[in-house]
């Protein structure tokens, strides 16, 4: 078989799958139904630029939800000098498996922490104690509340009624279809096709330079609103990103490109409020994003007012797609950050160093292994990586 003739039949195959009609992948790809007949029944040959047309259209349609929603930053500060209060009663995390350091962030004057979960401390009163989860934070976090039988909204009542101020709170949208077309969304940022009550945008290309078949890329970023304020929208390539971090390849990265809402102090406060009174992410995180953004296509000869709004932004927004849920992604503690830091920092030296003992016959290395001091805080990590996630958390009945 051909090479057109496999990317015909996993189409076809796709499409009925998906349970898409001729006619709605059509509509949906900007072509006509026939010349799509055409394509799937051998009659026509369609460019590189059709080819991905038609089947990233296509996955605007997968079943198993090309867009999921997730929380991905959380900072909370607690009223209170009581951190085993906050650790024990509200985490509803046991302290003795808490790794205690005597500095901390934010100018907190220490802090405690269970892989990625953060509570800073401070004697201040006015200060308080202060949680931080960053994306591997939630994640972690996601993973104590599924075995305490929680949820983010109990979690989150839970914070509300013990007088917790959110400082920040990030909404996070995975496009795993690449709907999102950043380097077209920044485009028409310059070509006033972006209709927003933000009056700046950035762009640029983060990343490491990446060569691939021959080709140098970099990852894209958008920024929408100024960063200096309580609310804006960072959009970004994640499979770039995963490629940076993890040495993930670009073609095999679950999520292509992230929209992350960034709300902080009231702004945050407010997005809570709504997420507990209604339950509904998905009406919390577009409500926002629709009352600030929306991206049009230019009419020539027409009033801006008159363009009309973009297909690929009006499908992310909603238009014919699934409804979305919050979608939770626990993950336990795990020492993989360690080991792909020893991987990429340590690893190589100290091979050099064993082939060093082996061509001298010597155990130099072995010998500073075994004869390495393991402190309280190497212990109280090899006791996290020990226990499992239910001895972690405490009764919640």
């Amino acid at each position: 078989m051909s090479e057109n003739g496999l990317w015909v039949q996993v189409l076809k195959e796709k499409r009925t799958y998906y349970g898409i009609s001729q006619n709605r992948l059509a509509v949906a790809a900007g072509i006509t139904r026939q010349y799509l007949s055409d394509i799937e029944n051998g009659r026509a040959s369609p460019s590189e630029d059709i080819k991905e047309t038609i089947l990233k259209s296509l996955e605007r349609f997968n079943p198993d939800s090309p867009l999921e929603m997730l929380f991905d930053y959380v900072r909370i500060r607690f009223p209170t000098v009581n951190v085993k209060h906050v650790i024990e009663d509200i985490l509803l995390l046991k302290m003795k498996y808490m790794l205690h350091e005597d500095y901390g962030f934010y100018s907190y004057a220490e802090h405690y922490a269970l892989g990625d979960i953060f509570v800073m401390v401070s004697p201040d009163e006015k200060k308080g104690v202060l949680l931080e989860l960053k994306g591997r934070g939630c994640r972690q976090f996601e993973g104590f509340l599924l075995a305490q039988h929680r949820s983010w909204y109990d979690f989150f009542m839970c914070a509300i009624g013990e007088g917790g101020v959110f400082k920040r709170l990030d909404l996070a949208i995975n496009d795993k279809a690449g709907i999102l077309d950043i380097p077209k969304l920044t485009e028409k940022c310059r070509n006033e096709e972006c209709i927003s009550v933000f009056r700046s945008f950035k762009s640029y290309r983060s990343g490491e330079l990446i060569h691939r078949e021959e080709k140098e890329a970099m990852g894209n970023t958008l920024y929408i609103g100024s960063l200096k304020s309580e609310i804006y929208f960072c959009i970004y390539e994640k499979d770039y990103e995963q490629y940076v971090k993890n040495g993930v390849p670009i073609e095999e990265a679950e999520v292509k490109n992230r929209f992350e809402i960034r709300l902080k102090n009231d702004r945050a406060y407010h997005a809570i409020i709504d997420l507990l009174s209604y339950r509904d992410a998905e009406r919390t995180a577009f409500s926002i994003i629709n009352r600030y953004l929306r991206f049009v296509d230019k009419i020539e000869n027409k009033r801006r007012s008159e363009w009309k709004i973009n297909e690929s932004w009006a499908w992310f927004i909603g238009k014919d797609r699934e409804k979305l849920k919050l979608t939770t992604k626990p993950e336990p503690y795990s020492f993989v950050r360690t080991l792909n830091w020893l991987g990429r920092q340590v690893a190589p030296t100290l091979k050099v160093a064993l082939l060093i003992d082996q061509i001298r016959g010597t155990n130099i290395i072995y010998d500073i292994i075994q004869n390495a001091k393991l402190t309280k805080r190497h212990e109280k990590i090899l006791q996290q990586q020990v226990d499992n996630t239910e001895q972690m958390v405490t009764n919640c009945n």
